[in-house]
């Protein structure tokens, strides 16, 4: 087991990990991406129209790309992107300093793309239900350590870049 992960394991009985620890790293936004993404890829089964599909390519990659900037300026300011975990440095800098949630944006942007990609019109119906999702189950969650964490800092941060864009 990796040694950044093993402190989130409760171990119970006989080494068996608990059920609750499993489910905190099974809830992760990647595996909400996956979900929404296969949603969108069988929502063609009911309505497909042609659709730009190098616009779908663009934004996977500008989508992908944000996603790959954020989680390296996390990594050079010594903190993680792993939602379920404390931070340790505020980043307000950078891609921080237009959206509180790039990774999160960048998802958006990805499940978008591959939408229009698939030529799947009903997928960009899924994108505001996916965004809501990740709010409601990571955002607001991780908000709340980041103000106890850092307290007027965060609330400066807050007051002057929006959560999305």
């Amino acid at each position: 087991m990796p040694p950044w992960l093993a402190p989130h394991y409760r171990v119970t009985g006989a080494g068996q990990v608990g059920m609750v620890a499993l489910m905190k790293w099974i809830d992760l936004p990647p595996i909400w991406l996956l979900v929404f993404a296969v949603l969108t890829w069988f929502s063609k089964t009911i309505l497909t129209l042609p659709l730009p599909t190098w616009l779908g390519t663009g934004l996977v990659i500008f989508g992908i790309a944000l996603i790959v900037m954020a989680v390296l300026q996390m990594t050079r300011k010594r903190t993680t992107p792993i939602p379920h975990m404390q931070p340790s440095a505020l980043v307000d800098d950078g891609i921080f300093g237009f959206s509180r949630n790039p990774i999160y944006l960048g998802d958006a942007i990805v499940l978008a793309g591959l939408s229009l990609r698939w030529d799947a019109p009903l997928g960009l119906l899924l994108v505001p239900v996916f965004m809501w999702v990740i709010q409601t189950r990571f955002i607001i969650a991780e908000e709340a350590r980041l103000k106890d964490a850092f307290g007027p800092a965060f609330v400066a941060y807050q007051a002057r870049t929006r959560r999305w864009c």
